[in-house]
C-alpha cells in the first residue's frame, strides 16, 4: 500500500513503483495495480459521483476556473498571480462569489507559504476540485503483488519483501514522491510472525534451558543425572525435528511449536525414569541392577503415559487446519520418540556416567502420613476422582 499527501503524487508514486517491479520477474509472479481499469476511473470518474457531489464539483471547477486556465497556460508564479488576478476581477465583476475562491486562495496561499519556509510543498488539483481536503482512503494506493516464494527459508516472501523495500528506497518515493509504504496481505503477515519467533528464539530458548535446568535439578541433585536426562532430551528433539522433516516437507507458524510440546511433556519421561532409578538405588545400592528394577516399576506406566499423550496428539490429524493437523503428527510422533530414548539412551548412559550411590532416601518425610493414608484409601480415592470426572463432563 502506498500512500501520500495528494492522491496525483499516491498515483505517481504508485506507477512508478508498478513499473519498477513489473520488471522483477525473478521476485514477483505478477506485479498490478489495483484496482483493475484504474485508468478508466481516472477518465470518467465524475459519473459515478452521486449528484449531491457532482453539483459541489462542478461549483468548485467553476470557481477555480480562472486559476486553472492561466496555470495550465502558465505553470509558473506568474501564472499563478494572473490566475488570481483574473478570479479577483471575477468577483468584482459578479460572475464570481467571494465565498466560492475561499478554498482554492487558501489551498494554493497554504502552498506558497510552504515553499517559502522551505517545507515540502504539495497542491492537489483533485481536492481543488471537490473543494475539501482529501479524505484519508483517496491518499492510499494499492499494488497487488504475488511473489515468488521460498519455503526453504524461515520466512518465505523476506527476499520478495525486501526487493519491494529497497525498490521504494531506490526510487525515491519517500522523498520524491513524499510517498510511504507498507506491506500486508497473507505473506508478509506470515513473515512477520516467523520474524517475530526468530527475534525471540536465542531469548526463549536460553529461558527454557533455564528452567528445564532447574527442574531437574530440583528432581535430580546430581550433575551426572541432569546430563543424562538434558543429553537425552536434546537428542529426542533432534529427532523429533528430523522426523517432523521427513514427515511435512516444511514446518509453519504452528507445528514449528512442537519443539515447546517436546520439551515441557518429554523431559517429564526421562525425570519420571531417573526419580525412580534414584529411589531404586538407595534401596538396592547396585548401580545396574538399580536400572533393571527401574525399568521394571517404570516401564508400563510410562509406556501408558507416552500411549496416552501421543493419542491425544495424533487427534489433531483429522482437522482440516493443517498448521494444526501437521503440529499434531509430529508432537504425537516426538512423545513416542521421548519414550524410547527414555527406556533405552537414558539408562546406557546412567550406566556409562556411574553417578553416585544414593545415601539419603527420596521423598518429603512430612508427606509420609498423607501418602500412607492415600495406600489405604485407594479405591475410594479413584471411585471420588472418577465421579469428579463425571460430573465435569458436559
Amino acid at each position: 500500500m502506498v500512500s501520500a499527501p495528494t492522491p496525483e503524487l499516491a498515483d505517481q508514486a504508485t506507477a512508478a513503483l508498478t513499473q519498477a517491479l513489473s520488471s522483477r520477474s525473478d521476485r514477483f509472479v505478477s506485479v498490478s495495480r489495483r484496482p483493475a481499469g484504474e485508468g478508466y476511473f481516472d477518465r470518467e470518474g465524475l459519473l459515478f459521483q452521486s449528484l449531491p457531489d457532482l453539483t459541489r464539483t462542478t461549483e468548485q471547477l467553476m470557481g477555480a476556473e480562472p486559476l486553472i486556465h492561466d496555470l495550465s497556460a502558465d505553470p509558473s508564479l506568474r501564472g499563478l498571480t494572473d490566475g488570481l488576478t483574473d478570479a479577483i476581477m471575477g468577483v468584482q465583476t459578479g460572475k464570481l462569489k467571494l465565498d466560492a475562491l475561499a478554498y482554492p486562495l487558501n489551498t494554493a496561499a497554504t502552498t506558497v507559504e510552504d515553499i517559502l519556509s522551505g517545507r515540502p510543498a504539495t497542491f492537489s488539483w483533485q481536492a481543488l476540485a471537490q473543494g475539501r481536503p482529501s479524505e484519508p482512503h483517496e491518499l492510499r494506493r494499492f499494488i497487488d503483488i504475488r511473489p515468488i516464494l521460498d519455503y526453504s527459508a524461515l520466512e518465505p516472501g523476506k527476499a520478495a519483501s525486501d526487493t519491494v523495500r529497497q525498490t521504494a528506497v531506490d526510487l525515491g518515493l519517500a522523498s520524491k514522491y513524499q510517498a510511504s509504504l507498507k506491506l500486508t496481505g497473507p505473506v508478509a503477515l506470515s513473515d512477520e510472525e516467523f520474524a517475530t519467533i526468530k527475534e525471540g528464539m536465542f531469548l526463549n530458548e536460553a529461558i527454557t534451558v533455564a528452567i528445564v535446568l532447574l527442574i531437574l535439578w530440583w528432581a535430580l541433585r546430581s550433575a551426572k543425572l541432569i546430563f543424562a536426562v538434558f543429553v537425552n532430551l536434546i537428542v529426542g528433539l533432534s529427532l523429533t525435528a528430523a522426523a517432523g522433516m521427513m514427515m511435512v516437507d516444511a514446518l509453519n507458524l504452528i507445528s514449528v511449536y512442537f519443539a515447546v510440546l517436546f520439551v515441557g511433556l518429554g523431559v517429564d519421561f526421562g525425570i519420571q525414569f531417573t526419580v525412580r532409578y534414584r529411589e531404586e538405588r538407595h534401596v538396592v545400592g547396585d548401580l545396574r541392577n538399580s536400572l533393571l528394577v527401574a525399568g521394571k516399576h517404570v516401564g508400563a506406566p510410562l509406556t501408558l503415559a507416552a500411549a496416552a499423550v501421543a493419542a491425544g496428539f495424533f487427534s489433531f490429524l483429522p482437522t482440516d487446519y493443517s498448521g494444526v493437523s501437521e503440529l499434531g503428527l509430529i508432537a504425537g510422533v516426538g512423545m513416542l520418540i521421548a519414550f524410547f530414548t527414555s527406556i533405552t539412551l537414558l539408562p546406557a548412559m546412567l550406566s556409562l556416567l556411574k553417578p553416585p550411590a544414593e545415601i539419603k532416601p527420596l521423598g518429603f518425610s512430612v508427606l509420609a502420613p498423607l501418602d500412607r493414608f492415600m495406600e489405604r484409601r485407594r479405591i475410594p480415592i479413584i471411585v471420588i476422582t472418577l465421579l469428579v470426572v463425571m460430573v465435569g463432563l458436559p
